[in-house]
């Protein structure tokens, strides 16, 4: 098989803490996959009838991949979902395909849809300015955690814990830039500093794990210095995970989960999730469970 992965570096830029793109590599030699990570600005689009004489990889016509592994998550431009629609039109594979992708880069429309199926989310306010805080008051209440619309590793996320720490932090970001798009959110007191992490394939949990802050802060991320270990997958977070995916539409998932007493709510769905954490306490080898998805996908051996 022959395997694309798009990505924010190529092959030739790969460096030691790259983790899950050197682990996909690695693993792809032992699964008998050519695998070629590729950044978008390598990749040209002609629209043509022509189909599949229609891309060019560094200026020239290449053989189309069997599968493409899109590596960009909540960081996919524009170009980059461009060029994995104009694959998939192409008759190539995407996992995850160009539609779940978009939708799990917004944290509100991805709310939206799991609060349309019933499933537990906190409440969630899209912010608009002047922000009224008031209002936010009433029917979110402090505590609240304040996110961008797209980010990853915990990177634009921020705990208010009062009216007046909210108004600030608004008046900030509205005087540097009035056009960013923010959601708030009712703070889960019970999952403060702690979180799981549910990797997902082919709509089956195959590893989760607890992630817990090392200081005071609320946020759990293993890319932040967070402590792991292994979390039991109880019928609960299995069948969370089977749903999320499902009405998403993803083949892979990173789902975190909060603690809400003695259940969970969906704090986030990342499409490109990472690994590294759950590697290290999960007796789990996730490229090696994704290449063997893909090969039972393609009907190969």
């Amino acid at each position: 098989m022959l395997g694309w992965i798009i990505y924010k570096a190529n092959d030739s830029e790969l460096k030691p803490e790259l983790y899950e793109i050197n682990r996909f590599v690695e693993e792809a030699e032992k699964n008998s996959i050519e695998l070629h990570v590729l950044k978008p600005e390598q990749i040209d689009l002609v629209v043509t009838k022509e189909d599949r004489k229609s891309v060019l990889v560094d200026d020239k016509l290449t053989a189309l991949p069997d599968f493409v592994l899109p590596r960009m998550g909540a960081g996919t431009t524009y170009f980059a979902l461009a060029v994995i629609r104009h694959l998939e039109r192409l008759g190539v594979p995407c996992y995850n395909n160009s539609v779940s992708i978009d939708i799990v880069k917004d944290k509100l429309y991805t709310h939206q849809i799991l609060a349309q199926s019933n499933l537990p989310v906190p409440k969630t306010m899209l912010v608009k300015f002047p922000v009224d805080v008031n209002l936010i008051e009433k029917y979110i209440g402090f505590p609240a955690v304040i996110k961008t619309l797209s980010g990853t590793q915990g990177k634009g996320v921020h705990l208010v814990k009062d009216k007046q720490s909210c108004n600030n932090l608004f008046q900030l970001i509205e005087a540097t830039n009035p056009q960013v798009n923010i959601i708030i959110q009712e703070f889960i007191k019970t999952s403060f500093g702690r979180d799981l992490r549910v990797f997902t394939i082919g709509g089956r949990v195959v590893g989760c794990m607890e992630r817990r802050s090392n200081t005071d802060d609320f946020k759990s991320n293993f890319s932040a210095g967070g402590i792991v270990e292994r979390y039991p997958i109880t019928p609960e977070i299995e069948w969370l995970g089977m749903e999320i995916t499902r009405i998403l539409g993803l083949d892979i998932s990173g789902i975190d989960l909060l603690f809400d007493k003695d259940h969970f709510k969906i704090c986030e769905v990342n499409s490109s999730p990472g690994f590294e954490g759950l590697e290290s306490c999960c007796n789990v080898n996730i490229p090696k469970e994704i290449y063997k998805y893909l090969k039972l996908k393609h009907g190969v051996e």
